[in-house]
């Protein structure tokens, strides 16, 4: 029998990596971190879900391939929610019956996986976009749909290869099952795989990402002051108002899509930044502490969440795909914004306006 289930029949509170601030003795349970959990399950499920359907309903969203890397991930995010299922439902007793030591290695393999395809997601998502701003005359050719379905295939294959060895006793993939009091005490971090994984997914997915949006931004920044020189060496003002705003138009989406995805690069780093720093520490007997290992793994988790907020704030197509999808739970407030947007411009001029 498990260590919980004995734990409950002494009488003493169960094991929580809270401690005993967030334990419950009427609902016997450790309630601070079942609520964490749960809430972050429900945000988890629902944004992906919503990311996965918009995609399916907008059709203009497969205009970048780097589309098919963002339905990985989101795939891959909905996985980590569901997942996260197990710890919820271990916390209120209902695994009783399951094999624990079993159950949080599954459940640590599984959603070190299902995060090691979103880093290297996006790792290709920032290889696409450079590829497509400095090579746009060959890019078709260079990035086919099947070099894209072999590179998604490989990146699944990658992320379940990597974290393997840890299930022969070679080392602890993360805190993720460190729910169960098995892996909290007895699955100890091993300095040699940590700095496996680090030198196989952390540095090199961050390096590529770094390496590619700093050239990119570059490359807008330079073509931005080229037009700036041109448009101040060339005769008329109206010829080059038209001059200028045409050639910006024709860089401007790649730049602003570009700037999108660097938001959300930007935020998973950011968001899993402590825990790398803990489980390098954690690794090198440095710095251990449950609590710590508690928050930074869920703040690291949280992350799969965020793309659904990013985009909705900052992809204008995203948002005319969300609308069409809640359009039939709302049709009044639909027609209300339709309304709004129906008078005709004054003038005949086109809008130039670059939108992403």
């Amino acid at each position: 029998m498990n260590s919980s289930s004995d734990a409950n029949q002494s009488g003493s509170p169960p094991f929580c990596l809270l401690g005993s601030v967030g334990y419950s003795r009427s609902l016997d349970t450790c309630v601070l971190e079942v609520v964490i959990i749960l809430f972050l399950t429900v945000l988890i499920i629902a944004g992906n879900l919503v990311v996965i359907f918009v995609f399916h309903c907008a059709p203009l969203l497969h205009h970048h391939t780097t589309s098919h890397f963002i339905q990985t991930m989101a795939y891959a995010d909905l996985l980590v929610g569901v997942s996260c299922l197990v710890p919820s439902l271990s916390l209120l007793h209902y695994l009783r019956g399951l094999n624990e030591e079993l159950t949080c290695k599954a459940f640590g393999y599984m959603v070190s996986v299902l995060k090691s395809v979103s880093m290297a997601s996006l790792a290709c998502i920032s290889v696409d976009r450079y590829i497509a701003i400095t090579r746009p005359l060959s890019y078709a050719t260079l990035v086919t749909p099947c070099r894209l379905r072999v590179c998604i295939v490989l990146i699944w294959v990658y992320s379940a290869l990597i974290f393997l060895p840890s299930f022969f006793g070679w080392g602890k993939p993360g805190y993720h099952g460190d729910i169960f009091q098995w892996c909290a005490d007895s699955w100890k971090t091993n300095p040699g795989f940590s700095t496996f994984i680090a030198a196989l997914l952390y540095a090199p997915a961050a390096l590529t990402v770094c390496f590619t949006y700093g050239s990119i931004f570059r490359i807008c920044r330079q073509h931005t002051r080229e037009i700036t020189q041109r448009h101040a060496r060339f005769s008329s003002q109206a010829e080059g108002d038209k001059g200028e705003r045409g050639e910006r138009c024709e860089g401007c989406p790649d730049k602003r899509y570009a700037m999108v995805l660097f938001r959300i690069t930007s935020v998973f780093y950011v968001l899993w930044m402590p825990y790398i720093l803990y489980f390098l520490l954690e690794s090198a007997g440095l710095y251990h502490h449950k609590v710590a290992s508690f928050l930074t793994t869920w703040l690291a988790i949280s992350n799969s969440f965020c793309n659904c907020l990013i985009y909705s704030l900052s992809n204008s197509v995203f948002r005319k795909g969300l609308g069409r999808l809640f359009s039939p739970l709302f049709p009044s407030c639909l027609g209300c914004m339709e309304a709004k947007k129906a008078p005709v411009p004054i003038g005949p001029r086109a809008n130039t306006r670059c939108q992403v």
